[in-house]
């Protein structure tokens, strides 16, 4: 059976492993697993969710809210934008689908970092567009404006903020200042699915959506609840921009594209601040911890506005090896060899999940048949 020429060369996104396929694989079993590869919250999520959410479990032979009318105000209170300005979807990805899908075609561009959300190129593939990068692995604006004036077919630029696999962040008067330079037609979309981290650390990586649609009618920004609110198992998120986008990509969305449970969960997540900023002081009291592990140990990380960290490696040392041999002792990260980096990206844990992660980590590290 033949299938649209675009699959041929499209790679499928490799998601962190999940401790069952580790305890098949490798006999451990799932109590002495810890998972620091999905940038999930290993805090979970406010206790008011779950309790919500049981409330809500008889009602799972119904259909959502399809007009979300309640997240919706919530978010629009919250960021101080008109629910008319705010599409819902199956966690952030689902918004980046629909983004991609209403701009991208085989007859114009698609401009991203060298190294960020693997999602934005293949979406951004799946419409037979062109892919453009830039040279360095992180946001580097100059980059991202010479590679955009020497086109004048980019339809769409991804500017993760903060960036994933790395987890740096621009300031915001620099986004701002490069979005001045951006024609209207050609649509911007800010991953902000890691903004209230970047935030929470430094106030200058404040992305407001209130702002940027106000200025920009070209911009699409992304939000989720996947991450500080602990709801990725929930899947969802959702995207903030100006009527004239939010209508076109609402086209694109399926019918009750989220579920009921997961509806009621994200409704009573925002009502939590005090569980969300406790959640984001304590990653962040833990990453401190990191990257004085590394300086200790003499390898580099990126600073990170996220909730996980990139630890990089010089040629005495293999990535790979390193995450294997993680692996084989239950402790699953992500390696960045698909990258072309010699480096890992470990999720900030709990106290005690970080504290097993350093132990073995450097048990392997100093090991000298690592190499």
């Amino acid at each position: 059976m033949k299938f649209n020429a675009v699959l041929d060369n499209l790679k499928t996104y490799e998601a962190g492993k999940p401790i069952e396929l580790v305890v098949r694989e490798y006999g451990i079993d799932a109590k002495d697993i810890i998972k620091l590869a999905s940038n999930e919250n290993p805090r979970g999520c406010s206790p008011l969710v779950q309790e919500a959410v049981c409330r809500e479990a008889s009602k799972m032979n119904l259909y959502p809210d399809d007009s979300m009318y309640e997240l919706k105000e919530k978010l629009a209170k919250r960021f101080n934008v008109k629910d008319t300005n705010i599409a819902i979807g199956a966690g952030s990805d689902q918004i980046i689908s629909f983004g991609v899908h209403a701009k991208a075609n085989k007859n114009n561009k698609v401009l991203m970092a060298h190294t960020t959300f693997a999602m934005y190129e293949i979406y951004a593939r799946q419409t037979g567009t062109t892919i453009l990068k830039t040279k360095s692995d992180q946001h580097n604006l100059d980059e991202f404006l010479e590679i955009y004036n020497a086109h004048d077919d980019i339809a769409v630029i991804f500017l993760c903020l903060p960036n994933n696999p790395l987890g740096e962040c621009l300031d915001r008067k620099d986004v701002y200042a490069f979005l001045d330079q951006i024609d209207s037609e050609t649509l911007v979309i800010i991953d902000g699915a890691y903004q209230e981290y970047g935030a929470f650390k430094d106030k200058n990586k404040e992305i407001k959506p209130q702002d940027v649609i106000e200025k920009y009618p070209n911009v699409l920004y992304l939000g989720t609840f996947s991450k500080a609110y602990g709801l990725g198992g929930m899947r969802c998120g959702y995207g903030i921009a100006r009527e004239e986008i939010i209508q076109p990509l609402l086209k694109l969305r399926a019918p009750f594209n989220i579920t009921t449970l997961t509806l009621k969960a994200a409704i009573v997540a925002l009502d939590d601040e005090k569980f969300v900023q406790n959640s984001l002081k304590e990653n962040f009291e833990q990453m401190k911890l990191y990257e004085a592990f590394a300086q200790e140990l003499g390898f580099d990380f990126i600073e990170s506005f996220t909730n996980f960290i990139t630890l990089s490696f010089d040629d005495s040392k293999n990535s790979s090896e390193i995450s294997e041999k993680l692996l084989k002792k239950g402790i699953i990260i992500r390696n960045l060899g698909a990258y072309g980096m010699n480096a890992i990206r470990v999720t900030i844990g709990t106290p005690e999940q970080n504290a097993r992660f350093m132990k073995e980590f450097k048990d392997i590290y100093l090991d000298n048949l690592v190499s």
